[in-house]
């Protein structure tokens, strides 16, 4: 069983080398962020106290992801995948030719993509919180600003599955099931590492 594994991990014709590229935090907290917010999103006025309990663990999720982004490991820094405006529209245009390059961590679009979602789900965040305060409660604009937040968030989501599902077709690998395992197809000379 050793030698099979050792066989699958160095590569062989069956089955190409993988490597671990999602750390078990950064897995841990897509999942948890991808449960916490349907069900936020979900019970919205119904179930107030779980609702406001969901987005304190969101907020708390966020916080660890935003620390783990400056200090983590290789492809969860945000070092690793901030990239220029140019650096995304051309990693787009070359995309939509079906002709963008492979990358092991977050691609030029899929490392805009993360920040987005931290921003807009930390505005939803703080204008929950914010809704909770006597000096907020009731203000419209709070509550206005946390509601389009959350279905601009949706809206975030389902690009970043239409990303997910163009990348996996393009590069021919399952990138949902790498978010499950952390691994994914070991680099090939024309791939970004």
């Amino acid at each position: 069983m050793a030698a099979a594994k050792a066989a699958m991990e160095a590569g062989d014709n069956a089955s190409p080398a993988t490597i671990l590229v999602w750390d078990p935090l950064v897995r841990i907290f897509h999942w948890s962020l991808v449960g916490l917010f349907a069900f936020a999103f979900l019970t919205g006025d119904e179930l107030k106290t779980p609702h406001e309990t969901a987005g304190y663990v969101i907020t708390g999720l966020i916080a660890v992801r935003v620390v783990w982004g400056l200090i983590g490991s290789r492809y969860a820094r945000f070092s690793s995948f901030l990239n220029r405006p140019s650096t995304v529209a051309g990693f787009i245009g070359d995309t939509m030719r079906m002709k963008a390059r492979r990358y092991l961590g977050h691609n030029p679009a899929g490392g805009l993509m993360v920040i987005a979602l931290i921003a807009v789900i930390a505005v939803i965040s703080l204008t929950g919180y914010m809704m909770t305060t006597d000096a907020w409660w009731g203000v419209g604009w709070v509550e206005d600003l946390h509601e389009a937040s959350a279905f601009a968030a949706l809206g975030l989501v389902a690009l970043h599955l239409c990303g997910v599902i163009v990348a996996s077709f393009e590069h021919g690998e399952n990138l949902v099931r790498a978010m499950v395992t952390g691994r994914k197809r070991a680099p090939g000379p024309e791939d970004v590492a």
